[in-house]
């Protein structure tokens, strides 16, 4: 059979490309480690590369193009300013993993300058890596407060801690009575009431968002927008909590035409909101993977799906609140009103409880448990805490204290004179612990407001609790240039 041309053709090809191939890995195998027809062992990939980390940020990923000798790479990483963290490795990848969350308001970079290839199965080393370098930034530090003084009473506000700027949010026509911040700081949850409803503001508060341009390019023209979430037409609107996703809010609602009608609702990113039917509600909070709710009902704490009419996924009957959960979801702290005393003694146990099964008593005392937060690591509480006295007549005496989960160590920290409310805010990077004193006067009589009467602030101011650290051997109180009250560091 006569063989065509374009046979011939293929065949010299084939024959033409394998002789090639087979040249250049000859070559490749024989002109050494510096070979230029090799590709340099190099970093093909870096998770954080240019991005905004925050405190969820907890470690990233270097991955190389070749299998790279462990001890030579992790002899050369380099990150200025440091950051201290573990590594681990699986295959090419290498993980950082940080110690703690990475200072807010730093730019940081990260190098590579020596470090050689591992061959498999054998223990000489090949070609140096080729340089790399690398960049990313963490969040600016800022924190929101609603505003005390002329011009902002009323008023939710934004501290830019690293760039010293303060931004007023809202208009003078809404009167902020509680937030929380969305979990990548560009955003703000609220609720508010006219002006004009003072008498009346807490049975007509709505749900709005506010943008903070947190982060963000900013033009002449930005500015911040606000959007109402829910309203108060048919609903009286209460307590809220936003989940730590940013993905749904759960609100205590009140039927105005019927208040025996009342329980808690979701409202999902669709911005439509259904009552979930499975409580009428008591305090309630938000678990960490945004999943479920921990609600207090009858003697207990109860763990809800958000489905509506769903039944508890568990019980707690040893509790009667959840005052916080650390940031990964793995702790709570607790308290036990001790109900079963005895001794007919009205007292309170803080609890730490974790998923490991481990429920372990912090403090029992005869005054409140008013809030708790955990640190960063979850290493430490910080509680607001009051002393029962009875000089010259009883009353309670709040403290700032701090409670190392390791030994147990309670260690009062601060004393609030003048004290009728007061919040805690932990920094999401641990530098400190804001706090305010505020002093209420009701609007209709001079005792202390109840849950629903109204209230003026007539006196508040902020302050910033430093922990010791390597410049500090003590603990810091700084008072803040700026008058308000609720500060509460964006995460």
């Amino acid at each position: 059979m006569k063989v065509q041309t374009i046979d011939k053709i293929s065949i010299a090809s084939i024959v033409m490309f394998s002789f090639l191939i087979a040249s250049l890995v000859w070559a490749t195998n024989t002109c050494g480690t510096n070979c230029p027809l090799q590709v340099k062992p190099q970093v093909s990939n870096f998770s954080w590369q240019d991005k905004s980390i925050g405190g969820e940020d907890r470690s990233f990923l270097l991955t190389f193009n070749r299998p790279m000798d462990h001890d030579s790479i992790e002899a050369n990483l380099v990150i200025e300013p440091p950051l201290p963290g573990r590594i681990s490795w699986s295959g090419n990848k290498l993980a950082y993993t940080l110690n703690q969350p990475a200072p807010y308001g730093e730019n940081y970079r990260i190098f590579i300058e020596d470090g050689q290839q591992q061959f498999t199965g054998s223990e000489e080393l090949g070609a140096k890596i080729q340089p790399f370098f690398g960049q990313f930034h963490s969040r600016d530090r800022a924190f929101a407060y609603i505003g005390n003084q002329e011009g902002e009473t009323g008023r939710l506000i934004l501290y830019n801690w690293t760039q010293q700027q303060k931004t007023i949010l809202t208009p003078p026509d809404l009167v902020v009575f509680d937030f929380e911040a969305y979990p990548q700081g560009d955003r703000i949850l609220f609720s508010a009431a006219k002006p004009e409803d003072k008498l009346d503001s807490i049975r007509k508060l709505q749900l709005y968002t506010v943008t903070t341009q947190l982060n963000q390019e900013l033009t002449a023209d930005s500015k911040s927008e606000i959007e109402l979430i829910l309203d108060n037409q048919e609903y009286q609107n209460n307590k809220f909590d936003l989940s730590q996703d940013g993905q749904t809010i759960i609100v205590q609602r009140i039927n105005r035409q019927n208040p025996a009608e009342f329980g808690l609702w979701k409202i999902t990113a669709d911005k439509i909101a259904q009552p979930l039917e499975n409580s009428q509600g008591g305090d309630f909070l938000l678990t960490p993977d945004s999943q479920a709710l921990a609600i207090a009902q009858g003697e207990g704490i109860a763990l809800l799906p958000l489905t509506p009419n769903a039944q508890p996924l568990d019980f707690l009957p040893k509790f009667g609140r959840v005052i916080s959960f650390s940031s990964d979801g793995r702790a709570a702290a607790m308290i036990n009103y001790n109900t079963d005393n005895a001794e007919l003694r009205y007292t309170s146990s803080l609890f730490y409880v974790n998923n490991q099964g481990i429920e372990k008593e912090l403090v029992n005392l005869e005054g409140s448990i008013i809030d708790c937060q955990f640190n960063p690591t979850a290493t430490h509480l910080y509680c607001l805490l009051t002393e029962l006295r009875s000089e010259p007549e009883f009353y309670e005496q709040p403290y700032l204290a701090e409670i190392d989960l390791k030994t147990n160590e309670i260690i009062p920290l601060l004393a609030l004179p003048k004290y009728q409310d007061s919040q805690i805010s932990v920094a999401p990077d641990g530098l400190g612990v804001l706090f305010d004193q505020v002093l209420t006067t009701n609007l209709e009589t001079t005792s202390e407001p109840s849950e629903n009467e109204s209230a003026d602030v007539i006196n508040s101011r902020m302050w910033l609790l430093i922990p010791p650290s390597e410049q500090t051997a003590t603990h810091q109180v700084e008072q803040l240039p700026l008058i308000g009250f609720n500060p509460q560091w964006l995460p």
